[in-house]
């Protein structure tokens, strides 16, 4: 596959293929153009030098100026999805959207007070990662900024507030887990809906902990898939892989996947108490680069998390200070 690949779908949506790290290897951003020619983008992808040099490339094939982008649109603030705003807003003079939730959640990962290249590695510290695995995480997590600078100036996406994209109202709908704040966007009258990474039609949307953000995730997450099964959606434009149409049916199994996975877990703490490390290992393995594990361990905790509240496992400290996880007694 080429990237950026360009596809034009009947719902008068534009998908643009961007580059970005294996294994995902490209995020889809949407172009939705209006009767006048002015452009909404929809998560334009990490900022990158081929980043850039793609989307000239996109827009002058599409015959669009950069003074034609009018908006752009952010389901959320991961870098793969927030990234090249800033680059957009700058170069187009356009304003940004997306959730104030997500604007703080922004600046928490990147703003210039932001304290997560300390937090998480002692977050994972605590819970039992050794030092081979935790000292590779401050220069991990200093490689995203690149990737968002600069940071855009954004103003509020707010869930049930009517949105004008090309030529269309949209209504934002906000749903936790994946990332605080995320909004998907459905137009109701043809059941379409940028649904961003709350739902992906093949793989699971990660699900993390993070040190300040919000404390119980995937009870958010599956929160979040519960509201959406209320609303008619006939096609979905997700931020990874193509669009699909059984978007009931995936919701469906995103929920049945979790509660599999939490009985898996709580198998195991039931069988030897057991550390977040040794549970994450004991999920995901280690034969993992860092980018792959600090997803396998946020998401670990995101599920231990969830055993907690729900009753079922305590979190005990030890005399090293750092945490177990023993089943609750009934």
């Amino acid at each position: 596959m080429n990237i950026p690949e360009i596809t034009h779908y009947e719902d008068g949506i534009i998908q643009v293929k961007m580059a970005m790290s294996y294994p995902l290897r490209w995020v889809n951003s949407y172009l939705l153009q209006g009767p006048s020619g002015g452009v909404t983008v929809i998560d334009p992808g990490p900022r990158t030098a081929e980043n850039e040099a793609a989307w000239n490339k996109v827009l002058d094939e599409l015959g669009i100026p950069f003074g034609n982008v009018e908006s752009v649109v952010l389901t959320h603030h991961h870098p793969d999805h927030l990234g090249l705003s800033g680059w957009f807003q700058e170069k187009a003079g356009c304003p940004v959207r997306m959730s104030a939730r997500a604007a703080e959640e922004m600046q928490r990962m990147w703003g210039e007070a932001s304290t997560m290249n300390d937090d998480l590695p002692l977050l994972f510290r605590q819970h039992g990662m050794p030092e081979a695995w935790t000292s590779q995480l401050p220069a991990h997590l200093e490689s995203f900024f690149p990737q968002v600078e600069p940071l855009p100036s954004a103003l509020p996406l707010t869930e049930g507030e009517p949105l004008e994209m090309g030529g269309r109202r949209w209504t934002p709908i906000e749903t936790w887990g994946h990332a605080p704040g995320h909004m998907s966007l459905l137009h109701e009258e043809s059941g379409v809906m940028l649904c961003g990474d709350a739902v992906l039609p093949q793989i699971s949307p990660n699900v993390s902990l993070l040190p300040g953000s919000d404390p119980e995730p995937l009870h958010s997450f599956m929160n979040g898939l519960r509201k959406l099964q209320a609303f008619q959606v006939k096609r979905a434009y997700p931020g990874h892989r193509n669009p699909f149409d059984h978007f009931e049916a995936r919701l469906e199994a995103l929920l049945q996947h979790h509660e599999e996975r939490l009985v898996r877990l709580l198998g195991r703490i039931q069988a030897r108490p057991a550390t977040g490390f040794e549970l994450c290992a004991a999920l995901f393995g280690t034969a993992l680069g860092i980018h792959q594990m600090r997803f396998a361990m946020c998401e670990t905790l995101a599920h231990t998390q969830e055993l907690e509240r729900r009753g079922q496992v305590k979190k005990v400290p030890g005399h090293d200070g750092t945490f177990r996880y023993e089943a609750a007694v009934t």
